[in-house]
């Protein structure tokens, strides 16, 4: 079964900063990965992907101001987050992308303004 385990959120003023951490079974991060968030009372959005080459693609929302990253180790993916607004806040959550059945448990992350 595959485990993915997200962290690294917390409680930041906008403008702030965060990097959020996500490390699991190396048979996921093989392929392409993804960051997802869900806001209260919405859907889970898809917000960065990162290939297995490494190439980007972003949400028009956080395009230049996210960056997804692979760490060396086979199992880990990143997400710096930069000039966080509130309207980030979410709980966040890596997956395959597109994603598979198993989630984890997310990590939360709160812009206060």
């Amino acid at each position: 079964q595959v485990q993915l385990v997200e962290s690294g959120g917390g409680l930041v003023q906008a403008g702030g900063s965060l990097r959020l951490s996500c490390a699991g079974s190396r048979s996921i991060f093989s392929g392409d990965m993804g960051w997802y968030r869900q806001a209260p009372e919405k859907q889970r959005e898809l917000v960065a992907i990162i290939t297995s080459l490494r190439s980007t693609w972003y949400a028009d929302s956080v395009k230049g101001r996210f960056t997804i990253s692979r760490g060396n180790a086979m199992n880990t993916v990143y997400l710096q987050m930069n000039s966080l607004k509130p309207e980030d806040t979410g709980v966040y959550y890596c997956n395959a992308a597109p994603f598979g059945p198993s989630w984890g448990r997310g990590t939360q992350v709160t812009v206060s303004s």
